[in-house]
């Protein structure tokens, strides 16, 4: 399988200061494991868009992939009440 190249949107960046240092590097954990599976078991796609989720603890990611350029972009990343809907 091939391995992927994840970025971050410049507001995830600022998403991620807001989170606290315990949860923050368990979700860069789950961020870095996206590069060997882009669609680890528990994700799930976003309706009506071409993005998915997956979830750490409290907090979501939601990201897109582009399957064709193998890249994967982290577009949020916020505590579950806040990223319920995009």
């Amino acid at each position: 399988m091939a391995v992927y190249s994840v970025f971050l949107k410049d507001s995830v960046r600022r998403d991620l200061d807001s989170i606290q240092k315990n949860d923050l590097q368990r979700i860069m954990e789950r961020i870095g494991a996206l590069a060997e599976n882009p669609r680890p078991v528990g994700c799930e796609k976003l309706s009506g868009q071409e993005k998915y989720r997956i979830r750490q603890g409290n907090h979501r990611i939601i990201y897109s992939i582009q399957d064709s350029q193998l890249t994967v972009w982290v577009v949020k990343v916020g505590h579950r009440r806040e990223v319920c809907r995009i």
